[in-house]
């Protein structure tokens, strides 16, 4: 596997600005923020994509999103509301090759995202 900045944020050896780290999964800050809250949840292994997984990752699954939940508590947009993405290849956006879900918040969002 080439070198990958999630991991590498994951293992602390990139700094970042994490907001959360256990055993399954890293959150921190996105550099490019597309809301006042953008912060992305990593499993700290590595998953190239949400193509890549099957019930054998239900645990990491279910921790990913119990800990977007939790920081859209503690970051005060869980009343209001929230956006979660999961993109999948680079036609859907994904420009890091590490599953990453993206907790967005603090504005109103429109539907389709553009």
């Amino acid at each position: 596997m080439p070198a990958c900045l999630f991991c590498a944020i994951a293992a602390g050896r990139v700094p970042a600005d994490v907001v959360h780290r256990d055993d399954l999964v890293t959150a921190f800050r996105d550099i490019r923020p597309q809301a006042p809250v953008h912060i992305l949840i990593v499993p700290n292994e590595h998953v190239g994509s949400i193509a890549e997984v099957g019930e054998e990752r239900a645990e990491l699954l279910g921790r990913m999103f119990a800990v977007a939940n939790a920081l859209a508590v503690r970051e005060g947009i869980a009343v209001g509301g929230y956006r979660l993405v999961v993109n999948c290849g680079p036609n859907a956006g994904q420009s890091v090759g590490h599953l990453h879900l993206h907790l967005l918040g603090g504005r109103r969002f429109g539907w389709p995202p553009g």
